[in-house]
């Protein structure tokens, strides 16, 4: 069944607390309708998130540091093989807690970040980094400069107007520069699987946080229109194969914990069997099948 609001139109494919996903003809991408408003995000990241969504959310992220490092290294290691030139500017949209500009700050960059939860700022000005306590808009991005690399990662899902927001990447980097989009993967065909033959609801679909859902190929197209030329993708390890191998972790959150420690562990051991490249060959094959729980995507400006 198709529907239509405000402009945008699609086939309905999963109806979660009152919204509708639908497969949008006019975005190109997944997303939920109604779309909130920027009033009624405002105080939820503002003021919420990291006390009420995610409360051991910092906590948790200090345990998984060591892996978390390993992720970020990899990153910077991407963004340092693509860039010319020695000038490492960086802007990370939707800081967080910090850790990822505080990695690129140990490896020489020149760091900056922006950042709409009051806690998750202060937490990240106590590492001695800078950052803006704002959301990105049009006002708030004109007194920031430019950079050789924008980041943002799990940001656009969350966004109203994700393609306004790779609008205003664009116009802050400097010629060919890099943006680095980090998205959950969803509606990937471990999930359909999943949904389709073992009787799971679509657990993915978490309104009215996630607004957009992504794939590769929603999201290269997305990039293209602002500008940007996609030079390299790669997914995240399909944490979704638990499930399929009968370790329900959807609403369990110490087992969903279990999973995600046997991931850490497997992904540190090839780091110290020094064999992460081989890894890295591996998820990028994974990212041309579709599969992975994230998308990870580079574009140039040009």
């Amino acid at each position: 069944m198709d529907m239509e609001w405000k402009g945008h139109r699609g086939e309905i494919l999963n109806q979660v607390k009152g919204f509708d996903v639908i497969e949008c003809e006019s975005c190109g991408f997944k997303h939920i309708v109604p779309i909130p408003d920027t009033d009624e995000l405002d105080k939820v990241y503002r003021e919420e998130y990291y006390s009420q969504e995610k409360p051991f959310y910092l906590e948790r992220y200090r345990e998984d540091l060591e892996w978390w490092n390993l992720v970020y290294d990899e990153r910077y290691d991407t963004f340092e093989s693509l860039m010319h030139g020695k000038q490492r500017r960086i802007l990370d949209i939707g800081s967080g807690p910090g850790f990822f500009l505080l990695r690129g700050k140990e490896r020489g960059w020149d760091t900056l970040g922006i950042e709409p939860s009051v806690k998750a700022v202060e937490h990240s000005r106590g590492l001695g980094l800078n950052i803006v306590e704002d959301f990105l808009d049009a006002k708030t991005a004109s007194a920031l400069g430019k950079f050789d690399v924008v980041h943002m990662s799990e940001v656009l899902e969350h966004i109203p107007n994700p393609k306004g927001m790779l609008q205003l990447a664009y116009d802050l980097l400097n010629p060919e520069g890099l943006v680095c989009v980090v998205v959950p993967n969803d509606y990937n065909p471990i999930q359909k699987m999943l949904a389709s033959s073992c009787g799971y609801n679509p657990w993915w679909v978490v309104p009215p946080h996630h607004i957009n859902y992504f794939d590769f190929t929603s999201l290269s197209r997305l990039l293209r229109e602002v500008g940007f030329k996609p030079v390299y993708q790669e997914a995240t390890f399909p944490i979704d194969l638990f499930l399929l191998m009968g370790d329900n972790y959807v609403g369990n959150d110490e087992l969903g914990r279990n999973c995600h420690a046997k991931r850490k562990q497997l992904e540190l051991n090839i780091d110290r069997a020094e064999s992460s490249d081989r890894k890295r060959d591996i998820y990028r094959q994974l990212a041309d099948w579709g599969i992975g729980r994230e998308v990870f995507i580079v574009g140039k400006s040009i």
